[in-house]
């Protein structure tokens, strides 16, 4: 049974094309689902009246006869695609009864998809040829070339790309055959001078574009997702062939993993360059780093005895202030205890840890609710190990857990003389670059404290100045901090104010190259507190 006259007034429903006369006189509408017989449709099987848009199918004189995915196919719009009869002509496709009919391998062989059952078959000589759909259609040496994850996909394409002359196919099994299509099709599709793939935007069908989009190289591209419609043929469904054709005339460059096309970087380099996240709590430091940043690894270094640890806790009570941020604490050389009296030294404005300090319990109440009783604050009790994997990890838990966007370890040396290697050069080595990979991972602001090698001359308890030669075991600490500070106090001066200023010097600052002396900062022992002071005026 074939169709033998088509794309006629239906009389049952207002359709003007849709309806089609077989072979028998029987009548079927292609809209409304009707099938009328002879003696309503006004046809009789004895006058059959050739078509004007189908294909009269032959009877094979063997079963070894060449397949004909043309047989019997009628050749109409499918609507519920919103494909026009043009573009099903031109890719050949049909139907036959209920199935729409892809036609491959030049007609040898067929993908039928049924379209009540949702379900595809395939018929002929489907081993053949491993030629893509549509290939057949457009010629080699062509100047652009979309391939698409599905034939429905690749004729929506051509129909909304018509007027840019591309040549549009479809790789043959979905996302999961369409590199070893691509590959087993490799001389047509290189012949092109621009490839452009535009598979569905879910993960299968993304990693298959990236990997077809690899073995093109240079002249590939890959149309990116918009708006949420996920292919070619939900553009058309939903009348975006304009945005579609754009699209496609922007398509992403390929580049191998970790290599970003310049061109694809406008919204980035527009947006407002971010000064800072947070500021230090000292004007003079400020002006010459812009203030702390995440996704920054910042290195303080100081001889020993010098106040890091008292620095470190000025800027941390200034996040906790200024900030909604959580605070990761590691600081190795203490216990918690102390760590947590010495912040609420700050908060309280006198020196808490100390035991001659008095104090009411309201005044060490309130100052625990500012600081440990925030809920923002998480320590690390490092009784039992301190080596480099146990200290990366409990940053990663910080980072990723507790939501910490700032943490402090205090401190690096510490970390490397718990290894049992014994090569301190190595050993630093291994924990900088670690924590360097931390922070791009997640995203944070590591402050993290190193000790010094002692100069040849003066020594840094006695006021020497502070310099990256001088950072102790391997240049990785200078190489992959982005900001390294220089503490400087002379903890041997006969004068008081002296002995107790330090000098804040930068030594390194990767965001905007400034370098120097920054600031003094007095320490008091009535408050505990580091205070920033012009010298000049003392």
């Amino acid at each position: 049974m074939a169709f033998v006259d088509t794309h006629v007034g239906c009389p049952k429903c207002d359709s003007s094309d849709a309806f089609a006369i077989n072979d028998n006189g029987w009548g079927h509408c292609f809209s409304c689902g009707s099938n009328i017989p002879p003696e309503k449709t006004g046809s009789t099987a004895e006058v059959i009246r050739m078509p004007s848009r189908a294909t009269t199918p032959k009877q094979r004189s063997s079963d070894t006869e060449a397949y004909s995915a043309s047989e019997g196919l009628i050749y109409t719009d499918l609507r519920d695609r919103k494909l026009n009869y043009h573009t099903c002509e031109v890719f050949g496709v049909g139907l036959r009864g209920d199935d729409v009919v892809f036609p491959y391998n030049r007609n040898q062989a067929a993908k039928i998809r049924s379209q009540s059952e949702k379900k595809f078959k395939i018929e002929g000589q489907w081993s053949a040829s491993t030629e893509l759909f549509g290939q057949d259609k457009f010629p080699s040496g062509g100047k652009t070339i979309l391939v698409t994850e599905g034939e429905f996909d690749a004729m929506s394409a051509y129909q909304m790309l018509t007027a840019s002359k591309v040549a549009c196919v479809s790789v043959r099994n979905g996302a999961q055959t369409a590199l070893k299509d691509c590959e087993a099709n490799y001389e047509y599709l290189d012949s092109f001078d621009h490839v452009v793939f535009h598979f569905d935007s879910d993960k299968p069908g993304l990693e298959a574009q990236a990997q077809c989009a690899e073995l093109f190289s240079h002249k590939a591209s890959c149309v990116v997702a918009v708006n949420g419609l996920k292919d070619a043929s939900d553009f058309l469904q939903n009348n975006r062939s304009a945005e579609y054709i754009n699209a496609v005339r922007h398509a992403e460059r390929w580049t191998p993993d970790g290599i970003v096309a310049g061109s694809n970087l406008y919204d980035e380099v527009m947006r407002p360059i971010q000064k800072s996240d947070v500021d230090y709590p000292f004007a003079g430091l400020n002006k010459l780093t812009y203030g702390l940043r995440k996704e920054e690894l910042v290195t303080v270094t100081a001889g020993s005895g010098l106040g890091k640890s008292q620095f470190l806790r000025e800027v941390i009570w200034h996040i906790i202030q200024n900030t909604t941020a959580n605070i990761g604490l590691m600081f190795l050389e203490e216990s918690t205890r102390k760590t947590g009296l010495s912040l609420m030294s700050l908060a309280a404005n006198k020196p808490l840890h100390l035991p001659d300090t008095l104090s009411t319990q309201q005044e060490k109440d309130d100052a625990f609710n500012q600081t440990l009783g925030t809920d923002r604050l998480y320590l690390f009790d490092h009784f039992g190990s301190s080596d480099v994997d146990n200290i990366v990890s409990r940053v990663r838990y910080l980072a990723k857990v507790a939501r910490c966007d700032y943490v402090f370890v205090d401190h690096i040396s510490i970390i490397v003389s718990a290894q049992s290697n014994g090569d301190e050069r190595k050993a630093i080595d291994e924990i900088m670059t670690k924590l360097r990979m931390l922070v791009q991972e997640t995203g944070i602001c590591l402050v993290c404290v190193s000790h010094l090698r002692r100069p040849e001359n003066k020594g840094h308890e006695e006021g020497a100045a502070t310099s990256l030669s001088q950072l102790r075991g391997s240049a990785s600490i200078a190489q992959l901090s982005d900001m390294v500070l220089g503490l400087e106090r002379d903890g041997q001066a006969e004068d008081t104010v002296k002995r107790n200023t330090t000098h804040v010097r930068v030594l390194k600052n990767r965001f905007c190259g400034t370098t120097g002396k920054a600031c003094a900062l007095l320490y008091s022992g009535d408050t505990g507190r580091m205070k920033e002071i012009d010298e000049e005026a003392l």
